[in-house]
């Protein structure tokens, strides 16, 4: 997300940051200055962009956090930030329509969501000189043409379509409101879609892809399509395969990984390796996680990464990602699972996991399979590999 903060001018304060920021020269005022993250207070992963709109002042002052309470269990947002904060109503309803207010790492829009004991409630609390209409204004994406998303179709049906999905596609949009997604552009490409599936933000889509990630999907074209691959992916029948480079030899030629997955912290998801509770020491230990399966073999070892064969038998989300960090061998390209003193020299410039193979029945009971290559991106780098 980037963010534009309104001012006239930089006081000491405004902006944090150890050189204090320092404002391009004069004779620039309709121009932006992008600060470096460090220098100012925002949400982890935020830029801000700053103008000089208006003349007079805002400063971010601090971003206070809150676990809720079994008393505040149930209780709406703004009632609670407005508890918390000592801040009237309508402050607390600027700051919601700011964007500027998180429950455990997701953005919240609506001041009547119901809060739940135990998550973790972060806001910005802005001090506002004047009477000022907007604080921080969301820079939106701008909607481009669906065909310069480089979405490719593998094969076309009247039940269903296999796509390759372009690294950098976020699948549907999010509660950003991105603009520029697969989902819109099935909407476009086969608009029959609108009315398949049981969100309409989803349209025909079955399964999902990380943003960075690219690879094959297959999208449901009919109702009776989408209930009947539905069956077939919560019975784990899809067969779904994956070519993964991680870092690290990895030894064993075969292996499985069967930690639970459950959701961490800073958008991380978790793997809880299983405890046996017939031990009266585990009694009270156990932590809520989703079940989940990885298989891989090794195709290539190479001096400092191995490069995979992973099959996923359940779908959680990140869970390749997830499971090979657990295993001790991230993902290269990963930069959320990755120790920093695993820093791995000469990264790929992404995610290194592809969608390579797919597989599962048709209408008609037989059994289809797709393949599709490494982009030239992953292969290329490969190449160097040695």
């Amino acid at each position: 997300m980037v963010y534009m903060v309104y001012h006239a001018r930089l006081e000491r304060g405004l902006v944090r940051g150890n050189p204090p920021y320092k404002p391009r020269k004069a004779g620039k005022p309709e121009g932006f200055t992008r600060a470096r993250r460090r220098d100012v207070n925002v949400p982890s992963g935020a830029h801000l962009i700053i103008g000089i709109l208006t003349r007079q002042a805002i400063h971010i002052a601090t971003m206070p956090n809150h676990i809720i309470t079994e008393e505040q269990a149930g209780t709406r947002l703004d009632k609670v930030l407005v508890e918390m904060s000592g801040e009237s109503r309508g402050t607390v309803q600027k700051w919601i329509d700011a964007e500027t207010v998180h429950v455990d790492g997701k953005l919240m829009k609506k001041a009547s969501t119901k809060l739940r004991e135990g998550q973790e409630l972060v806001w910005e609390v802005l001090d506002l000189s004047a009477s000022q209409e907007e604080i921080l204004v969301p820079v939106k994406e701008e909607a481009r043409p669906v065909d310069t998303y480089g979405v490719e179709v593998i094969s076309e049906t009247k039940d269903y379509v296999v796509i390759n999905k372009p690294s950098g596609l976020l699948v549907h949009p999010t509660d950003a409101e991105e603009a520029n997604t697969l989902a819109r552009w099935i909407s476009e490409t086969y608009p029959e879609t609108a009315v398949v599936g049981e969100d309409p933000i989803r349209p025909g889509i079955m399964h999902r892809l990380d943003r960075e990630a690219s690879g094959l999907m297959v999208v449901a074209r009919t109702q009776e399509s989408y209930l009947h691959l539905k069956d077939q992916f919560k019975n784990r029948e899809v067969n779904k395969i994956y070519t993964v480079l991680v870092q690290g030899t990895v030894l064993a030629d075969h292996d499985t990984i069967d930690f639970d997955i459950d959701r961490g912290n800073g958008g991380r998801m978790a793997a809880r390796p299983h405890t046996d509770m017939m031990k009266l020491k585990n009694v009270g230990k156990a932590q809520e996680g989703r079940d989940a399966l990885t298989e891989f073999d090794v195709l290539t070892r190479y001096a400092n990464s191995s490069l995979l064969k992973v099959k996923i038998h359940t779908g959680r989300t990140h869970q390749i990602r997830v499971h090979m960090f657990a295993y001790a061998h991230p993902v290269l390209g990963d930069m959320l699972y990755q120790q920093k003193r695993d820093a791995y020299k000469n990264q790929p410039v992404r995610l290194f996991l592809h969608a390579s193979e797919l597989g599962f029945a048709d209408m008609q009971g037989e059994h289809v399979a797709f393949a599709s290559d490494l982009p030239t991106d992953l292969q290329t780098y490969l190449d160097n590999l040695k």
